[in-house]
């Protein structure tokens, strides 16, 4: 299969170099650039040089840099991984394109749509393939939930439903409570940059609600009469903590779904259920528990599936076969821009307005919980 970017040549080998080699890429996503095939690590960057040394002697990689240009620029990367969070996505992903080169963005794609529109158009403009780190679209187990509506197991699907809750603003929730929660714990007196809107662009919902719109992206097309409110109720930070939103897909499916980082449960709550005329179709975006297929016959269907050891491997491996003209990658610039942009619409009221820079007005913000 050839390459629709006519900028891009493709090549046996891609050269990636990483820049923000943190905790993300350790495990997660790092990996995955030695192992896919067609692909090699040679370069990671971090403005602590220390750091950068230190990841690179220790994962095997034979170049590091504490400055972003001189990856971006070094002739033997032919494409670059930005791993830093959303605050500096923009930033880095032009000078990529001003470099030439293709790129993999961590999710979320943006701080707002405004941002991913920029990032869209300069590659776009360049004739440049730009992707996002969505990586649930390439494991076997949203795969098989794809076959499973696709193929009509549920029938005509007439819901869409999701809810999450879990008590992650909980300044007492420490490390050893880190395994309840699909990402870093908030720990005392510490506020992580997922909680900071100039680096986030929101709160934990950005970070872990865009995987699941982008899952419903992927199940069934962009969402579209998308409303939603969000609020803060409990919690020390600025940014929201409690989301509700309606929507409806293409097919005019209606759709409901909540985020709830404030509620206290004992064990968390992350469940889809896709209802339909044939059967209900039960999993979670976070969990590893089998996908659930009721059709009401008294007998529930199971589908297990073991975690890759490098979630984000067979997304890259996608992006990596995209470049060397031998496959398509699911999750494109263009994508993820449509889960920028239903989230934008939930939040919208909370920051009055989302396509400024909103994270610079945050005593403006109408939603902000009162003193």
């Amino acid at each position: 299969m050839a390459s629709s970017i006519s900028a891009w040549t493709p090549r046996d080998v891609i050269r990636w170099g990483i820049i923000g080699c943190g905790d993300v890429t350790e495990v997660k996503s790092g990996p995955g650039f030695q192992k896919s095939t067609g692909s090699k690590l040679v370069a990671v960057m971090r403005r602590n040089a220390t750091r950068a040394e230190d990841y690179a002697r220790r994962h095997g990689v034979p170049k590091w840099y504490s400055d972003a240009d001189a990856l971006i620029n070094d002739p033997e990367v032919d494409a670059v991984y930005i791993a830093t969070p959303p605050g500096s996505h923009l930033e880095y992903a032009l000078r990529v394109a001003a470099a030439g080169k293709p790129c993999h963005v961590e999710k979320p794609m943006a701080r707002n749509t405004a941002e991913c529109d920029a990032m869209v158009a300069a590659f776009a403009k360049a004739q440049l393939p730009l992707f996002v780190a969505y990586y649930r679209r390439a494991q076997p187990r949203f795969l098989q939930v794809k076959s499973l509506i696709d193929e009509g197991a549920l029938g005509q699907v007439t819901h869409i439903g999701y809810t999450f809750t879990d008590p992650r603003h909980a300044a007492q929730a420490g490390a050893e409570n880190a395994s309840r929660f699909p990402g870093p714990p908030m720990r005392s007196g510490a506020l992580p940059w997922r909680l900071d809107a100039e680096n986030a662009g929101g709160g934990f919902f950005l970070d872990i609600g865009s995987h699941t719109l982008d899952l419903l992206d992927f199940f069934f097309g962009a969402l579209d009469n998308v409303s939603g409110h969000a609020a803060n109720f409990a919690s020390p930070y600025a940014v929201e903590d409690t989301l509700a939103m309606s929507f409806r897909t293409p097919a005019g499916i209606p759709g409901t779904a909540s985020w709830d980082f404030a509620g206290i449960v004992r064990q968390t709550e992350d469940f889809f259920q896709f209802t339909g005329t044939k059967g209900r179709l039960t999993f979670s975006t976070f969990g590893n528990d089998p996908l659930l297929l009721d059709t009401g016959d008294g007998f529930v269907q199971q589908f297990p599936f073991a975690p890759p050891p490098h979630v984000a491997q067979p997304l890259i491996q996608t992006v990596v076969d995209d470049l060397r003209g031998a496959g398509k990658c699911p999750s494109t610039g263009v994508t993820a821009r449509r889960t920028t942009r239903v989230m934008d619409a939930v939040l919208d009221s909370y920051y009055g307005g989302r396509q400024d820079a909103f994270w610079k007005r945050p005593d403006k913000w109408p939603g902000r919980k009162k003193a």
